[in-house]
């Protein structure tokens, strides 16, 4: 069922715990595919004053690939998957410096977390994690949450950030999920494939007409489409908490939207007392020592 309802909007100035997901289309120069330095510093000033308010904020930022890759001098992004993990062992240390830069003048202190399949399905690493990040939240840590690219393989990869990011909202027990892209939200048609399209200001449940109306909005520098946001959306609402999809062309959207401004569309939580992560990410088996070792559990 699709709604419009300004109280539900109001309800975002109370969130405590948030959960941001920046695409790489939203951190680099289109015409260049070199990271946007400008922007980044804006997106690290917003979120430096969101903790000064006393919030939480995770950052799920992608770009390692892409930051890697332009540094080595390729101009398309690498298919081989020796390739892309060659892009992000280089990128993903140059990324970090960069943030941990922006983050030291406004005095606040950045960590990293690397995650992949193995995080998730393996109860102690699940546990392990969930404890570090709270910890982390805590000492007033921003952590920076990436896929370990470097390592990841077909088995073990999440594949998208749009997914981590969800996962990740599920794992602190985030209230509001803030995904940004290239995209202003969802719409009833591709908008600009049909200027008739309409746009979708709010969710309340998620099913099979919305996948019919997604469309893949992935761009050279990312690997998401609008279903991996609708897909996102299930593991966060199911969770207990908020997502929203909205344009990260300008990262001041991000106090809007706490500030209760309608901007993106809203998937409201409807919290699942048998939710299960294992439910959404189909985990492969994983071997240890020649056993396989998969855990059901809830989260």
């Amino acid at each position: 069922m699709l709604i419009t309802n300004k109280h539900y909007r109001q309800n975002l100035k109370n969130k405590k715990r948030i959960v941001i997901k920046v695409g790489s289309s939203s951190l680099v120069h289109p015409e260049t595919g070199e990271t946007d330095l400008l922007k980044l510093e804006q997106l690290v000033r917003v979120l430096c004053d969101l903790r000064n308010q006393g919030k939480d904020v995770v950052l799920v930022s992608s770009g390692a690939i892409g930051v890697g890759r332009k540094a080595l001098g390729l101009n398309e992004r690498p298919k081989e998957l020796a390739q892309k993990q060659a892009c992000a062992s280089v990128g993903q240390g140059m990324l970090m410096m960069i943030y941990q830069k922006l983050f030291n003048e406004y005095s606040h202190v950045a960590s990293q977390i690397l995650m992949t399949k193995h995080t998730i399905v393996r109860e102690k690493s699940l546990h392990n994690a969930r404890n570090t990040f709270n910890e982390l939240l805590k000492m007033g840590v921003i952590p920076i949450v990436n896929e370990n690219d470097t390592v990841s393989t077909d088995e073990i990869e999440i594949g998208d950030n749009d997914t981590l990011s969800a996962v990740v909202a599920a794992i602190t027990s985030a209230d509001l999920l803030i995904l940004l892209s290239d995209i202003d939200g969802l719409y009833t048609d591709d908008p600009s494939q049909n200027k008739d399209a309409l746009f979708i200001e709010c969710v309340t449940d998620i099913d099979d007409s919305l996948y019919e109306i997604a469309k893949g909005a992935g761009s050279d520098y990312g690997t998401g489409g609008m279903k991996t946001k609708i897909d996102a959306a299930r593991i966060a609402n199911d969770a207990g908490c908020d997502m929203i999809i909205a344009n990260g062309k300008d990262f001041h959207v991000i106090d809007d939207i706490m500030k209760g401004q309608e901007k993106g569309t809203l998937f409201l939580a409807h919290k699942s007392e048998k939710f299960n992560i294992l439910d959404y990410i189909e985990p492969e088996k994983i071997i240890n020592g020649g056993e396989e070792e998969i855990h059901d559990y809830r989260c």
